[in-house]
């Protein structure tokens, strides 16, 4: 039977600043909207409960539109080196570990930064073997593009100082030719993630569960996730998603992006694009063109300012990726592909004008940072998503401006003259490379500052979002990106009841508020899946 939800500020985001009275849902369902009164008369037959906002502030629900699921919860898990400010804090965390860490144990540590760093030296081999050759250390970039190793962990995964470097990968070394524990993108890094011990069923569920609770106290009522290649497998991974979500009912609507490695295992067991239940689906085809700024591994149309040796990494070439689109094309899925540099980006432009996606389907262009006007012009052309970190420009300013050409930066990051040049964005976070928090990504869009920075400085002011451009990346945006924009991301008849509930009217108040306002209730398929306790004893 249905519910009132009434007493608050409900936000449809049909139009900026729409608002609502009051909302009647029932089997999941937003059924109608209007006057508390009107709809008890209207429904009164079927209205079994009635919920009281208590003057708190109803948005629709906001969904990550790309993050790692699994990897949110193993940063919850692990030790997280994200918010250290120095290699040597990082070096001292990482020992205090290992003497708390049975010898013979991996230890494996999230979210170094050196661009946070007083002085950005790296920590490489030889600081980790003084640290301990007792433990496999792994110590994973915040970027998920480079990890660096200690000796025992080069010993327990079969790795010799004469190994070749793969193709699309890079492997470190001291100038002398010795290995320095450094790692960089999929093809190097594999040869060590293969290695690691107890990624069970059971550890993955594990971190689901820890990712999912922590994302309903964040308002989150889903995301778009890529985890399927990297935890013992697609069915593993696909079925401790099953048992967490569906068979525990700890609901969560969770969009699979399946990565191109396992595309061939999804079809064979009888999966394929748009499979699924209300809670979860699989989505498009993940392909890496390239990797992250910070490790000089995005591909760029000129070389590195402050490293002129190199123009980044290019994960595929361009037939390879040719090859890799009409796979997805044969199995009738679009595609996602991470492109941050712009001549990754061009690469990924060169192959969907070649073999665009089925009428009524459109490709996902994750990241979409670094820019020229000319690919833009492109891509407004094409059935195409930019699908935006906002968190990304607090983040990378202002490093990134000694890294890349000043030419390159004109038309990067460049949120607003996406929007206006008529490209559809969706928001997300790329947890666990950034916080989660989507309140913290709406606060970047719109103000395009570091949180809390006294100085206060912006990184391309006209580039900031409204608040309605903003959230609207999280709820009509996300929803786009999976073609659902017709059942998700309004407050509007027919639509899925997910509803973020804040303490603070957003919309109206300065735009830092969003630093401290917090969900007070996540509702997802009209169910309440978190309440603070504050609110309950209301």
């Amino acid at each position: 039977m249905g519910t009132i939800w009434h007493n608050g500020l409900i936000y449809t985001l049909e139009l900026e600043n729409k608002t609502v009275q009051a909302v009647f849902t029932e089997n999941g369902k937003i059924v109608d909207t209007g006057s508390p009164n009107y709809l008890r008369d209207a429904y009164h037959s079927r209205i079994t409960k009635e919920v009281d906002l208590h003057g708190n502030t109803m948005i629709p629900g906001l969904v990550d539109s790309h993050m790692h699921l699994v990897g949110h919860g193993e940063r919850l898990m692990r030790l997280d080196l994200s918010a250290m400010k120095s290699r040597e804090e990082v070096l001292r965390a990482v020992e205090k570990k290992c003497k708390e860490t049975p010898k013979g144990e991996w230890v494996v540590a999230e979210g170094w930064n050196e661009n946070e760093w007083v002085s950005p030296e790296l920590i490489l081999l030889d600081e980790l073997d003084a640290i301990s050759q007792d433990h496999p250390l792994i110590l994973k970039r915040i970027c998920r593009h480079a990890m660096v190793v200690n000796s025992r962990t080069l010993l327990e995964s079969g790795i010799a100082s004469h190994i070749e470097q793969p193709a699309g990968g890079v492997i470190g070394r001291y100038e002398n030719g010795r290995l320095n524990g450094l790692f960089k993108e999929e093809p190097a890094m594999d040869l060590i993630k293969a290695n690691l011990p107890g990624i069970t069923q059971a550890y993955v569920e594990a971190a689901l569960r820890t990712a999912i609770k922590d994302l309903h106290s964040l308002g989150l009522t889903g995301c778009h996730t890529e985890d399927l290649n990297y935890y013992n497998g697609f069915q593993s991974t696909y079925d401790a998603f099953v048992s967490v979500i569906e068979n525990e009912g700890m609901s969560f609507r969770a969009n699979l992006l399946v990565h191109h490695e396992v595309v061939d295992d999804m079809q064979k067991r009888g999966y394929s694009y748009g499979h699924g239940t209300p809670f979860i689906a699989f989505d498009g085809m993940k392909i890496f063109a390239d990797g992250s700024l910070g490790g000089y591994t995005a591909l760029l149309s000129e070389p590195y300012a402050d490293n002129p040796g190199t123009q980044g990494v290019a994960i595929f070439t361009e037939q390879e990726l040719c090859d890799l689109v009409k796979k997805a094309r044969s199995y009738h899925m679009p595609v996602a592909v991470h492109a941050i540099g712009d001549h990754a980006f061009e690469y990924v432009l060169n192959v969907i004008e070649k073999f665009p996606p089925e009428k009524g389907l459109r490709d996902r262009l994750i990241h979409a940072q670094i820019m020229r006007k000319d690919l833009l012009e492109r891509a407004r052309l094409l059935p195409v998503i930019f699908d935006i970190q906002p968190g990304f420009v607090p983040s990378d300013f202002p490093w990134v401006e000694d890294k890349v050409e000043k030419e390159l930066l004109e038309f990067s990051f460049a949120w607003k003259t996406y929007l206006e040049m008529g490209i559809p964005c969706a928001g997300g976070s790329d947890a666990p490379i950034e916080w989660a928090n989507p309140l913290w990504g709406i606060h970047a869009a719109v103000t395009r500052r570091k949180p809390n920075d006294p100085n206060r400085i912006i990184y391309g002011e006209k580039q900031r979002l409204t608040i309605h451009e903003a959230v609207s990346l999280y709820t009509s945006g996300s929803a786009l990106a999976i073609g659902c924009e017709n059942k998700r991301g309004k407050i509007n008849k027919g639509f899925d009841a997910d509803f973020t509930v804040l303490d603070k009217d957003i919309f109206t108040e300065d735009a830092d508020a969003l630093l401290t306002a917090h969900a007070v209730m996540t509702v997802i398929g009209d169910q309440i899946v978190y309440q603070t306790d504050s609110l309950k004893k209301l």
